[in-house]
Order: structure tokens, then C-alpha cells, then sequence
């Protein structure tokens, strides 16, 4: 057998006949690919999930969906879970069990969630600031490595959060809010965040506004009192609330009622020790409206359901996939058959039967050959984009 005249040969047949060649190569490429890329995405996806869960030891919400409270807590999603007082967060703090930190994760700026909540949080997630300082104030916020880095942010821009309704009865107006810090990037959630104090969170809700003194108002913008005798003045809605806290009227910002009631969507708790998580989940069940929740063994419950679904998916593609390659034995086969003609002449030339018998192997090594490497390819290609898509994703 000659083996430079097979491939001579063979690598004119393959141009000769480039369609075929093209969807023989391009129908084994997706039987190879489809089963891989699926069990490498979910693993990516695990990885991603997994990784910010088991560093977050318990999460304390409103009793509902667990799954959901997580995905709010951990990754800033679902914004309309049921929100707890912070009076129960500070109720869990005042045990001495654990460090709790409150998170309310419910409005959003130009797509990116604006989540309120403590100093503590960046240290516990190991935040660091890449540029400016971290809050001090009402009105500030710091913004996550990639806010920051689609939006060209940097310390003294401003960003405007986003009205939930294009007119708010209510009279709750988007909020300007002044970036004094960008984060390092995290490879998380963070990096998609804006994240401000809870006062400031509260007043984007309407929970809390500024307006000038009742004293300096005329009297067109008061409304009389039913009992004069008590002393309150009442402003009537031609009073335009403040929709930027700045150092001069910052002061004039205020909040009605016990702010120990207002709302967080979620908590997490840090117990020390193991004894104290014990003794936390004793006294924190969903009998009592609350509920206490482990992160990670939500995500195990969460991915048994999605594995089981992979096995299923991918036996599917399995089949289809031997179904694939039984039709390209048979297209390599009929291609034997209708080269007869061409195998004819070589052997009038001097072939032997070993020859033919190689280029028929040779089309099918290279058509398996190259579908191998296009998977390769498009596998290493998923492994670096998909982390990127998945933050994405989640953010």
C-alpha cells in the first residue's frame, strides 16, 4: 500500500465532495459535544453556586420558598421574597450566638441591583475597595467591579436607581446616589451590586425622605390639623421630596415610625462555632414565621434535582448520538458502493484491495478526526466563557 498516494487520494475526494464531508464532520461534532458541554456547564454552574453557598453558613428569611430566600440572600435574584422586620434579625443578634447581617435586595439601577445592608458584609465576603472609600453616609454607595467597568464609574460619579412603575403613585422618586468606592474584582455576585446602607435602601422604598423644614413652607403647602391642639404640622403633596442627599440637606432626611420594623429580604447568620449554629436552628424553625436555612444544603438539594434531569437528557443524547454515527457508517458504506467505479480503474492501475479498503478509511478517520478537534475547541472555549456567562447570569 502506498500511503502517500492514499492520502493524495483521499485529500481530493474530501475536496471533491466538501458538503458531505462538511455535515458528516459537523453531525459527529454534536455527538461528542452535546453530552460533554452539557456535563461541563452544570459542573460550572455547581461550581459557581457552590462555592458562594458553602461559605455562608445560615440565612435567615421569611418563611416561604428556601430556594428563593438563597438566591435573593446569596445572589441578589428574586427581588420580590417576602421581607422580615429587622427587629427579628436583631433579635438573632441579640442571642449572642451568631453575627448577623441584614441584606434588603429589592430595587435595581440601570439592571444592577441595589443591596442594602452593613460594613459587616464586606468583611465577611473579603470585599476589598479598588478605588475611593467605603460608606459614611446617606446617599452613598459602592458599586461592584463590573458595574463600575461596563458603566465607567469611578469615586464622585453619580448612579440613579430605578423606579419599580414609570409613575409612582406614591410619590417615591428614583434616588441620586453619589459612588464614593469601586470593589475589587471578586469573581461573584459583588462584582454586579451596588451596594449602599440600609437607611439609604429604605429611602429609595419611600420609607424615609427629606424635605424642607414645615416651619420655612408656606401655608398653601399644610394641611390643617383635625386636633390643633396636638401640635403636628401635615404637608400636602405639593411638597417635592428630595431625590438627591447631599451634605446640606442630609440632615432634613428622616423616617416616620420604628425603623426596627422595617423591612430586610434576608439575613445571614455567622455562628462562631458549631454549637452555636446547633443551638440557632433549635430556636429559629418556620412555626414561627421565620425560617433558618442552610445554603448549602439547599444547593444539594437543588442539583440532585438538576442531576437527575442530566442523566435523563444526556441518555437522550446518547441515543441519538449512536443513532448518528449507525447513519454515518451507513453514508461511509453507500460511499464504498458508489465509488466502485473510481476503486475499478485503480485496480486496473495497480491498486490492491488494501488501498481502496484505506481510502474508504481514510474519509471516515479524517471526518472523526476533525469533529473530535472541533469539539475539543468549542469544550475549551466553553470552559473559559461559560464562568463568565454564568456571573453574568447570576448578577
Amino acid at each position: 500500500m502506498n500511503t502517500r498516494g492514499v492520502l493524495f487520494l483521499g485529500f481530493r475526494y474530501l475536496q471533491r465532495n466538501r458538503a458531505k464531508t462538511l455535515l458528516l464532520a459537523a453531525a459527529f461534532t454534536l455527538v461528542w459535544l452535546l453530552p460533554a458541554g452539557i456535563g461541563l456547564i452544570v459542573a460550572k454552574v455547581e461550581a459557581q453556586l457552590r462555592a458562594r453557598a458553602d461559605q455562608t453558613p445560615l440565612l435567615l428569611g421569611q418563611a416561604g420558598s428556601p430556594l428563593e430566600l438563597v438566591f435573593n440572600g446569596l445572589y441578589f435574584t428574586k427581588p420580590q421574597v417576602a421581607s422580615l422586620p429587622l427587629r427579628a434579625v436583631d433579635a438573632v443578634a441579640e442571642t449572642g450566638f451568631a453575627t448577623v447581617i441584614p441584606i434588603y435586595a429589592r430595587y435595581s439601577a440601570g439592571g444592577y441591583r441595589i443591596v442594602g445592608t452593613t460594613l459587616d458584609y464586606f468583611d465577611f465576603r473579603q470585599l476589598e475597595l479598588d478605588e475611593g472609600r467605603n460608606l459614611l453616609r446617606l446617599g452613598e454607595c459602592v458599586v461592584g467591579a463590573a458595574v463600575a467597568e461596563k458603566n465607567g464609574l469611578k469615586a464622585g460619579d453619580a448612579v440613579i436607581s430605578t423606579p419599580e412603575t414609570l409613575f409612582d403613585l406614591a410619590g417615591v422618586y428614583p434616588l441620586k446616589m453619589t459612588v464614593v468606592g469601586v470593589l475589587a474584582p471578586a469573581a461573584s455576585p459583588d462584582d454586579e451590586a451596588i451596594f449602599v446602607d440600609l437607611k439609604t435602601a429604605w429611602i429609595i422604598e419611600g420609607l424615609g425622605h427629606g424635605h424642607d423644614e414645615a416651619d420655612e413652607l408656606g401655608e398653601e403647602q399644610k394641611i390643617a390639623s383635625v386636633a390643633p391642639e396636638d401640635g403636628s404640622v401635615r404637608l400636602n403633596a405639593s411638597v417635592l421630596e428630595y431625590n438627591e442627599i447631599t451634605p446640606e440637606n442630609a440632615e432634613r432626611f428622616h423616617f416616620h415610625g420604628d425603623t426596627a420594623d422595617y423591612p430586610v429580604t434576608a439575613a445571614i447568620v455567622i455562628p462562631p462555632h458549631v454549637r452555636n449554629q446547633a443551638l440557632i436552628k433549635g430556636r429559629y424553625t418556620r412555626a414561627g414565621g421565620l425560617q433558618l436555612v442552610s445554603p448549602g444544603e439547599e444547593m444539594d438539594e437543588l442539583f440532585a434535582t438538576v442531576f437527575s434531569v442530566q442523566r435523563f437528557v444526556v441518555a437522550l443524547l446518547v441515543a441519538i448520538g449512536f443513532a448518528t454515527i449507525g447513519i454515518g457508517a451507513l453514508v461511509f458504506l453507500l460511499s464504498y458502493r458508489l465509488r466502485e467505479e473510481e476503486f475499478r480503474h485503480l485496480r486496473h492501475l495497480g491498486a490492491d484491495l488494501v488501498t481502496l479498503r484505506a481510502l474508504v478509511a481514510f474519509e471516515a478517520g479524517f471526518v472523526i478526526l476533525a469533529s473530535l478537534l472541533v469539539s475539543a475547541i468549542c469544550l475549551a472555549l466553553i470552559h473559559v466563557i461559560a464562568p463568565v456567562i454564568i456571573r453574568e447570569m447570576l448578577g
